[in-house]
């Protein structure tokens, strides 16, 4: 009996310290100032290369202009090696560098409009026109680095 009262307060106290043990931020780990915008893309069977073909002449574009501007820090797009899985085979991350960069700002909007031109803009609504019929958009997420200590 005196075996089972011991091993009982053990694992009691091995729960608990479980329990109370817990990753403190800024001092277990770190959060990084860059956050990450992640658009995960679901592209349709045999639309991969036509939709990417659009991207290059609207998203990645703009985002050239962008990062040229210094609004964002990069830009890439992930593709899935197994196309059919999951809920999304095409990832379009944005880079930024900290969250003051996503506040609305006239003078930014000014400049990224003057760089980009109208004619752009012309384009890239009639590009888009057709995305809904080669992908749907499946989620969204803006994302900061943990460096655990």
């Amino acid at each position: 009996m005196h075996l089972k009262f011991i091993l009982t307060a053990l694992l009691l106290a091995l729960v608990s310290s479980t329990a109370v043990a817990q990753l403190e931020p800024f001092t277990d780990y770190d959060m990084s100032d860059e956050l990450w915008n992640i658009t995960m893309v679901k592209v349709d069977p045999n639309m991969g290369d036509d939709y990417l073909e659009g991207l290059r002449d609207t998203w990645v574009a703009a985002n050239k202009v962008a990062k040229e501007l210094g609004q964002i820090e990069d830009f890439f797009i992930y593709r899935s090696q197994l196309p059919e899985s999951g809920h999304a085979n095409l990832f379009l991350v944005i880079k930024y560098p900290n969250s003051d960069s996503l506040d609305p700002s006239k003078s930014e909007y000014d400049k990224f409009m003057k760089a980009w031109g109208t004619a752009n803009e012309s384009k890239t609504r009639e590009i888009t026109k057709n995305y809904p019929g080669m992908r749907k958009i499946t989620g969204e997420y803006m994302v900061r680095r943990i460096d655990i200590k």
